[in-house]
């Protein structure tokens, strides 16, 4: 049960994420925002979450699962950036819901988990929920210009992602979660700062106002380090895809804040979806996935 509630509470922190940044964006262009936010994770990663655990040396051996996880959570950042700004909101809810699918097949093609039956009814039921709440925005769904390269570039966005908490699971098993989170943090954050660091020094970082800062050092402390953090310890206790489904609360949390927070609407259609990601979540729960390693366990 505690695992199923922090996954909740990964889901809250991302999804209250998206009105704060909102907050940000109006004072910080995209990527520069991002950049600093990562720095602002980093230094809680690397600072805090080093001294709350063991650091045990990495094995020559998960160094290729660490950079691919790494290179995961790298990527995501990046084609989120660019692909957000291209598209529509609708777009990028309905592409980043797929992930729980992107999970499954990465899952699959490298032999890591099985899938069950009612694993996938809840993705059915999680998918169809977030297509209800977005028909209930009224935001705009289309594939017209531009909208074709944003809806890529977030479909590499949601895959990447993918990637990044299939690959970090493994780790877990000789890793803490600080550890790993401290690791991913510091490769991911190097990597956009070479990418970003034209657009970082061409803000004027003195005329930001509090509330800028203030939405870069809550998105860069809470929704990437501390959710990240229980992120990768719940996908090693309730296997990736399970967990990939609370991915899916999140635009239920974001929009319950738009609502509170930017005054913005929440009609039943809305509501409906998210009782109905609440029943995928439900149909899903319980012993959905198990590894290779478990399932040569019980056959010993």
């Amino acid at each position: 049960m505690r695992v199923h509630l922090l996954l909740v509470l990964v889901a809250f922190l991302w999804g209250i994420n998206a009105p704060i940044m909102k907050i940000g964006l109006i004072h910080i262009p995209s990527m520069p925002y991002n950049a600093v936010r990562l720095f602002a994770a980093l230094a809680v990663g690397w600072l805090v979450l080093r001294r709350m655990c063991i650091w045990i040396p990495l094995r020559r051996e998960d160094w290729k699962t660490l950079t691919i996880s790494s290179l995961g959570f790298f990527c995501f950042q990046l084609f989120f950036t660019f692909g957000v700004q291209l598209t529509t909101a609708g777009n990028a809810s309905l592409i980043l819901a797929c992930l729980p699918v992107s999970i499954a097949i990465i899952n699959h093609f490298h032999q890591l988990e099985s899938i069950k039956s009612h694993t996938i009814t809840g993705i059915l039921l999680s998918l169809a929920g977030i297509s209800l709440m977005v028909a209930g925005t009224n935001t705009e769904i289309s594939l017209a210009g531009d909208h074709t390269i944003g809806a890529v570039l977030l479909l590499f966005a949601q895959l990447s992602y993918g990637y990044y908490t299939v690959f970090s699971r493994p780790l877990s098993a000789t890793y803490s979660a600080y550890q790993i989170t401290a690791y991913i943090l510091l490769i991911s954050t190097g990597l956009f700062t070479l990418v970003s660091l034209p657009s970082v020094i061409a803000v004027d970082w003195q005329a930001v106002p509090w509330p800028g800062w203030a939405s870069i050092v809550y998105s860069g402390i809470f929704p990437l380090c501390l959710a990240n953090c229980l992120w990768i310890w719940g996908t090693a206790k309730a296997g990736s895809t399970t967990a990939s489904l609370y991915n899916n609360l999140s635009p239920v949390f974001a929009v319950a804040g738009g609502y509170f927070f930017l005054g913005e609407t929440f009609g039943w259609f809305q509501f409906i979806g998210a009782v109905t990601i609440l029943v995928g979540l439900y149909v899903s729960k319980g012993k959905s996935t198990k590894t290779v390693t478990e399932k040569c366990n019980e056959s010993a």
